[in-house]
């Protein structure tokens, strides 16, 4: 089995993928993990930090080789807002709700879940079902850059508790 050795950013590679991994948008937050590739070779993923990889991005093995990843069809919603202030009080409860969200300029998409589509219906929003790759927003928990957030706070930043209700 390939190791991995060694990642790059969507558009940043030179050369041609000779192999893709298509992984939804949880999968690909990776560390250490053996991985299956389209055409079902298996290669071993083991890196020092966790990253939080997107669309396009490769990995490149041992022998120099790159694996690109692909984003899975999701199934998912998209909200339509009336407007761009509504669109902002939307994004506003979904990530009040800490829900991952895949922000546009006319839209938003987020997993299915009908208790959050009753909601936003009810505050106006149309909702619709759709399949596509599911692209959510990091947020400052989920950087991609290997600094967890269970550390000891004696270093310069404030911390502030607050309520999730």
């Amino acid at each position: 089995m390939k190791r991995v050795t060694g990642h790059d950013h969507a558009g940043h590679y030179h050369g041609t993928p000779f192999d893709q991994i298509v992984l939804a948008h949880d999968e690909r937050h990776l560390r250490r993990k053996v991985l299956t590739l389209q055409k079902g070779e298996q290669i071993l993923i083991d890196l020092p930090d966790p990253i939080a990889f997107t669309h396009g991005d490769v990995l490149i093995l041992e022998d120099g080789r790159m694996a690109e990843i692909i984003a899975a069809d999701e199934v998912l919603y998209e909200v339509t807002p009336r407007n761009r202030q509504h669109l902002t009080e939307l994004a506003w409860h979904l990530g009040n709700r800490h829900l991952p969200a895949q922000l546009e300029e006319d839209r938003i998409v987020i997993l299915r879940d009908h208790v959050i589509k009753a909601m936003l219906e009810g505050l106006g929003a149309k909702v619709a079902e759709i399949v596509a790759p599911f692209h959510p927003l990091r947020g400052a928990y989920h950087s991609g850059h290997g600094h967890a957030h269970d550390h000891d706070h004696d270093h310069s930043h404030g911390h502030h508790h607050h309520s999730h209700d």
